[in-house]
């Protein structure tokens, strides 16, 4: 069983270049094709763009690879057999030899393993609404207090119960930073009304935080919150009310477990008119060209 890196990525790893990881679900099962190769390829070119190299992950065939190439991403975005991995579920993948693409916690997984210490994504998993009964808490936030790997996102994702969500991040000790704001953003919105304590204003200052965060910081991830563009930004109460209505579509559906979220995000397109798609997208882009710019502060560390 192996490690498969790309030879670029290898490369500017070798080279102590920036390189910035990207996760694979966004591509088999969070945006419709052609538009999840069409941003899967914009990523990895905004990446390059501002100086990093781009290594997007996910498991070909049963190997876990940092670094797919473009005929890779391709099939992930077309084919309907591609497994959702996280973690737990990387070695059932391997073992069977299937294609599998990576959430956060999956991606920070082999992003940790392969030395890459950015990840950009859209938004984070937390504990979801109705999880005193459900018990229904996503495995990132496990993987962000046990991996050092500094995560770029827009928040959490807003059909999430944000305020339970930022409380097991303190829980575990996963540092949150505001990029340029004060508050955690709402994934589609800018603001949430949850104030953050931790604020950076450039990416110099998110390194010199990491930095020290990976010496005393007891091997967790950092969670940088950078809020979507506000050309694209969606008002938090608008949100707010097409998740509650998604909600009641799913209760009366009977979707629980894994499909909860794919079912929520799709009726949440429904409720926007494809607004929240577009924030989608727009606040991926942003996401990668930040964690460019921090893995390049890095780099000069």
């Amino acid at each position: 069983m192996r490690l498969q890196i790309h030879p670029d990525v290898q490369l500017a790893l070798n080279g102590r270049h920036p390189v910035v990881a990207l996760e694979s679900t966004v591509i088999a099962h969070g945006l419709p094709y052609p538009q999840n190769n069409e941003v899967a390829q914009a990523l990895e070119a905004t990446v390059r763009a501002h100086g990093a190299q781009p290594a997007t992950i996910g498991v070909v065939q049963g190997v876990p690879t940092v670094g797919l190439d473009s005929p890779t991403i391709e099939q992930f975005a077309t084919r309907d057999n591609i497994l959702k991995l996280s973690r737990r579920d990387i070695a059932v993948a391997v073992a069977t030899s299937r294609d599998g693409a990576t959430t956060v916690a999956a991606t920070m997984a082999l992003a940790h393993a392969a030395g890459v210490e950015v990840f950009a994504t859209g938004g984070i998993g937390g504990v979801h609404r109705g999880a005193r009964e459900s018990w229904d808490v996503s495995g990132d936030l496990t993987e962000l207090s046990r991996t050092p790997v500094l995560v770029v996102c827009a928040g959490a994702k807003s059909i999430l119960d944000l305020p339970a969500t930022l409380e097991v991040l303190e829980t575990m000790g996963v540092p949150v930073v505001g990029y340029g704001t004060d508050e955690f953003p709402a994934f589609y919105s800018q603001s949430s009304g949850l104030r953050l304590t931790t604020r950076a204003d450039t990416a110099a200052d998110v390194a010199t935080i990491w930095r020290a965060h990976q010496a005393f910081g007891g091997g967790s991830g950092l969670l940088l919150a950078v809020p979507p563009p506000a050309e694209a930004a969606l008002p938090h109460d608008e949100i707010e009310q097409a998740v509650s209505r998604a909600l009641a579509a799913a209760a009366q559906a009977g979707i629980h477990g894994a499909n909860v979220t794919p079912f929520l995000l799709s009726a949440m397109k429904e409720q926007t008119g494809g607004r929240s798609l577009q924030a989608n997208i727009a606040l991926l882009e942003n996401n990668a060209r930040v964690a460019a710019e921090v893995a390049s502060a890095l780099a000069r560390t």
